[in-house]
């Protein structure tokens, strides 16, 4: 990245009614022409959203932009369609034990209404209360029993199968912690009790050693803040084999929406270890260690992503990706979702720049986090203005050019382009939203946005 160091936070205030405007629109869209038969929407074809029975995990990112939306505009119309789907739609995410999706499908919903209400934007109702925290709890704790136990702690295991280790579940934390905050807990069989912070601290911990690189000589191509997508483990022995990946280009190149979902994972637990006390994690390696890991791992891919990302910061599908040579100097280039070759994914860019936002703020804006702060905001300048904002009021989507599955060759490539361009993702759209609720609340002085708001 060309980092704008004398970037501030008001250069975002102007940019955001126009974003909230084209935010509704595309959300009452998708309301009036989706077919809700077919399955969750994932990602769009020629503008328009369609599903992909791979696993259902975007549902979530549907009814969440509803329920962001609302609390921005304070449109009670927003509000219905996000709580009504919320109570109609998403209970067998709840109970779904074949995916490790939950921090992304049911914090996008129920603890967003949670939220809503401990903050005092909706009414505090205590049926409909209990209704959220008894399925945030069933969550937290079904995601924790996707476990693989390793000689040194565990973690949460991808749809793959218990050998594999996906660096985008740290994301899905998020499911644990609010579970564990309600007071809940995991048990297996005989009664056996496991505490779902410990899991969750177990698996970011399995994250940060074996799907981040710090340049410490593991391969040939360890580099500082790298990641890989899949860790693979032999289940016989449980130790770690090799680095593999199913949506980037191979285990040894970095698939930037993988990368992405660190940065934002790491800070986010950073936050939330910062809200614990002292003693907290003493029955296991202290809380000083977890929190010393997790800004390494933080820091670390933070530091890869402005590196290694083109000029304006929105970054290719894969550093590794075979054709970005033929590009040129594409890093001292804007990103081009228009070239020949290889396509940008703006929905890494959606997520990464909320991982670098919030490192900046827990480093402090003015201080050491002073260019992770700069970068977030450029990365937030981009993406919502053209090309990547779209204007087009017949396209469902909202972040324009990004892409789900380049190896399986899942993503749109319209008529007279050699690449996918011009589509969006529920997945971008959402943290689109996301990212914009988060720089709305700095900007207007409000509470500060964490996903365990009014838990604590």
């Amino acid at each position: 990245m060309k980092l704008d160091k004398d970037i501030k936070l008001s250069e975002l205030k102007n940019l955001l009614p126009g974003f909230w405007e084209q935010s509704g629109k595309k959300i009452l869209l998708i309301e009036k022409e989706l077919d809700t038969s077919q399955g969750a929407p994932v990602f769009t074809v020629n503008g328009k959203y369609t599903s992909r029975g791979w696993t259902e995990w975007t549902q979530g990112f549907q009814y969440g932009s509803a329920i962001i939306q609302f609390e921005v505009t304070g449109d009670e119309q927003f509000l219905k369609i996000g709580r009504t789907a919320t109570v109609e739609k998403m209970a067998p995410h709840v109970t779904h034990f074949g995916v490790h999706d939950h921090g992304f499908n049911n914090v996008s919903t129920y603890g967003n209404l949670l939220r809503l209400m401990h903050e005092g934007s909706i009414a505090n109702n205590k049926e409909e209360k209990d209704f959220y925290e008894l399925a945030l709890k069933l969550s937290g704790s079904v995601q924790a029993h996707r476990w693989t136990q390793l000689p040194d702690g565990g973690y949460i295991y991808s749809f793959n199968g218990p050998h594999s280790l996906f660096v985008d579940t740290i994301r899905s934390l998020r499911a644990l912690v609010v579970s564990h905050e309600l007071g809940h807990d995991h048990r297996g069989e005989h009664d056996a009790v496991t505490s779902l912070l410990d899991r969750a601290v177990d698996h970011a911990e399995a994250t940060a050693n074996y799907a981040v690189y710090y340049g410490e000589g593991r391969d040939s191509y360890d580099v500082w803040g790298r990641t890989a997508h899949e860790s693979v483990f032999n289940l016989n022995d449980g130790h770690y084999r090799c680095p593999n990946s199913q949506q980037g280009f191979s285990g040894f190149t970095t698939w930037t929406r993988g990368l992405a979902w660190a940065m934002v994972g790491f800070a986010e637990q950073l936050e939330y270890l910062e809200t614990l006390p002292a003693d907290a994690l003493d029955h296991k390696k202290g809380l000083a260690y977890y929190k010393e890991l997790f800004l390494k791992a933080c820091r670390a891919t933070c530091d890869f992503y402005i590196r290694e990302m083109p000029a304006d910061g929105i970054p290719y599908w894969d550093t590794g990706a075979p054709e970005l040579h033929l590009l040129g100097d594409y890093k001292n280039a804007p990103a081009d979702p228009d070239n020949d070759f290889e396509p940008v994914d703006s929905s890494a860019a959606a997520i990464g720049a909320q991982g670098l936002l919030r490192l900046g703020q827990y480093l402090g804006r003015e201080a050491e986090g002073a260019e992770y702060w700069a970068a977030g905001l450029q990365v937030a300048k981009n993406i919502f203005q053209s090309p990547y904002l779209s204007m087009d009021n017949s396209h469902q989507g909202l972040i324009l050019h990004s892409i789900y599955h380049r190896p399986n060759g899942w993503d749109y490539v319209p008529g007279g382009s050699k690449i996918p361009k011009g589509e969006s993702s529920m997945w971008g759209d959402y943290h689109a939203r996301e990212l914009a609720l988060y720089l709305q609340k700095l900007v207007d002085g409000d509470t500060y946005y964490r996903f365990f708001n009014g838990l604590k």
